[in-house]
């Protein structure tokens, strides 16, 4: 997997460097080469700068997932850069682990959105789904799981951060994480936003 990074400034961050070894950096677009194979583009999004401008121009394709690196996160500029083309955003100064699930979710055709849109996102489609949705019987989802995989599956559906799940079913988050991470092997889902979708029946 190749990845680049796009900085008006050309600096690349040692958090970058360590979570993305042999990242290339370029200072524009216009410096980018022909893709071969598949790459991620990482895009800085500075303070300042607009990311309609940033993504004006970029080579959105599957094979190459764009992702933005924003140095002030915030909801509305996760947004905008989805409704741009982009795979993800994130903050820039973002921990080396948390850049390499990143690269792990877009790189697999996955959106990284952030903990806090994400719940949102889930919470709503929860509630929207419930209100228009008949009562209907369980899909075959609930038959490939445990008991207690199925429980936090349903609180995960219901919009619950992993901590809220601890405490409701008073275990560890760690545990909660590790009943997510066997839920979505089983029912081979990339994320909690289409986990939310099969339990709320779409």
């Amino acid at each position: 997997m190749q990845h680049w990074i796009v900085d008006s400034q050309a600096e690349a961050m040692p958090s970058w460097l360590e979570a993305l070894p042999g990242a290339i950096m370029f200072q524009s677009v216009a410096a980018l080469p022909a893709v071969d194979g598949v790459c991620i583009l990482w895009c800085r999004l500075r303070s300042g700068e607009d990311v309609d401008r940033l993504l004006t121009g970029l080579p959105l394709a599957p094979s190459m997932p764009v992702v933005v690196l924003a140095d002030e996160p915030d909801e509305t500029t996760v947004m905008q850069a989805l409704a741009a083309g982009a795979s993800g955003c994130c903050n820039s100064r973002a921990a080396p682990e948390v850049l390499r699930q990143v690269a792990l979710v877009v790189g697999n055709g996955g959106l990284w959105v952030g903990q806090s849109l994400l719940q949102r996102l889930v919470g709503s489609t929860s509630r929207i789904l419930g209100q228009h949705k008949a009562a209907k019987p369980e899909g075959d989802w609930s038959g490939k799981l445990s008991e207690r995989e199925q429980q936090v599956a349903r609180l995960v559906a219901a919009g619950s951060s992993n901590k809220e799940i601890a405490e409701r079913l008073a275990i560890t988050e760690r545990t909660v994480k590790a009943h997510l991470t066997a839920v979505f092997e089983k029912l081979g889902l990339r994320d909690r936003l289409q986990l939310s979708l099969i339990i709320n029946g779409l």
